[in-house]
């Protein structure tokens, strides 16, 4: 297992992370199995989505805000319950095929770290599974 440390600017931040999960692959030599991400934190997610437009991804960050607006009365003292709900609802790990030694993607997909309670220093943890 590694952990891939990501530095977050913003309170809201959706950060492509697809090159540097695709070299820790390569650097691995596994040639087929499994790329398991995980976030190890309440308030930050990953997704899989298109990393072509970045209108995309603030389209997502625009929809969770009204969804789950950070202005909302919430009971949890830390002021942050929207950044947990939003991490509720995106979620905190992926698995994602690796077939002669390249990440199964579609054309258009990419990893984002999506952060919530920002800005930070977070991990994502990477295992990959030969297979």
């Amino acid at each position: 297992m590694e952990i891939f440390n990501v530095k977050t600017s913003q309170r809201t931040d959706f950060i492509d992370i697809t090159q540097a999960i695709e070299k820790k692959v390569k650097e691995s030599r596994v040639n087929n199995g499994l790329c398991c991400l995980f976030v190890p934190h309440t308030t930050a997610a990953l997704t899989i989505n298109e990393n072509a437009d970045s209108s995309v991804k603030n389209d997502i960050k625009l929809k969770l805000n009204a969804l789950v607006p950070p202005e909302e009365f919430y009971t949890h003292f830390e002021g942050n319950s929207d950044a947990h709900i939003k991490s509720t609802l995106v979620g905190n790990s992926l698995n994602i095929i690796i077939n002669s030694g390249k990440l199964v993607l579609g054309t258009w997909q990419g990893i984002y770290f999506c952060e919530f309670d920002g800005p930070r220093n977070r991990n994502v943890y990477i295992k990959i599974i030969a297979g």
